[in-house]
């Protein structure tokens, strides 16, 4: 299984977040993650599409290969944002399917923008929706937290979810990602994998250090044993 590993600039030093994304990215990152909140679906309010097309440029190795944009959008209503996103550079977008009237809609006004798409599940959330959608989406994202805030600890009953996911991607038989957010540190990484994840989200765990790239060497170690 290919593993990716997404930092989330919700940690970073927002003032300088085209160097935080080009150190994550020197550091080994694979995609770089945003949180987008709304102040209406959850309490906080973070950033919006005019930063993701600031960064875009930024989202690229030093031999020129880009990095993919990973939108978690905690708002509601989704279309619109999820538009102005899809224009202004993401490469994935993810929503939670209680913050859209119409959920397949919404997967389909996503794609036809040419940006893949993923619905978003909360730690007490079920996962019923999938038994109608999963054929039409690129990616699942496991919360393993609340949503809303950054730092908060790994909540264990998300691993019983990942399981459940995992067996429904290997049925469906489609190449649809398994991202996990919410609490991701290297001691816990390889339980996650263990569970069937292969993205992993982390913010505070890469962020909140100094030296990045010892971070996200650790976490492929831990991944890799």
């Amino acid at each position: 299984m290919t593993y990716r590993i997404a930092p989330s600039i919700l940690s970073a030093d927002f003032a300088r977040l085209g160097e935080e994304v080009k150190a994550v990215i020197d550091a080994g990152s694979d995609w770089i993650h945003f949180d987008v909140m709304d102040n209406h679906y959850v309490p906080n309010l973070t950033f919006g599409p005019m930063i993701c097309s600031a960064l875009k440029p930024h989202a690229k190795t030093a031999a020129g290969v880009v990095v993919p944009i990973d939108v978690h959008l905690m708002i509601s209503p989704v279309d619109a944002l999820a538009a102005s996103f899809a224009e202004a550079g993401a490469d994935y977008i993810s929503f939670h399917p209680d913050a859209s009237g119409h959920v397949h809609r919404s997967i389909q006004a996503i794609k036809s923008k040419g940006v893949k798409a993923g619905l978003v599940f909360n730690p007490a959330e079920p996962l019923d929706v999938l038994d109608w959608v999963i054929d039409d989406i690129d990616l699942i994202l496991i919360m393993s937290v609340n949503p809303g805030f950054g730092g908060q600890s790994f909540i264990d009953s998300a691993l019983r979810k990942i399981e459940d996911v995992r067996k429904r991607i290997d049925a469906c038989g489609k190449d649809i990602r398994l991202e996990v957010d919410g609490g991701i540190k290297t001691d816990n990484i390889r339980r996650v994998a263990d569970a069937g994840a292969d993205t992993f989200v982390a913010g505070s765990a890469i962020f909140g250090k100094p030296d990045y790239k010892a971070v996200i060497d650790a976490m492929r170690l831990a991944l890799a044993a």
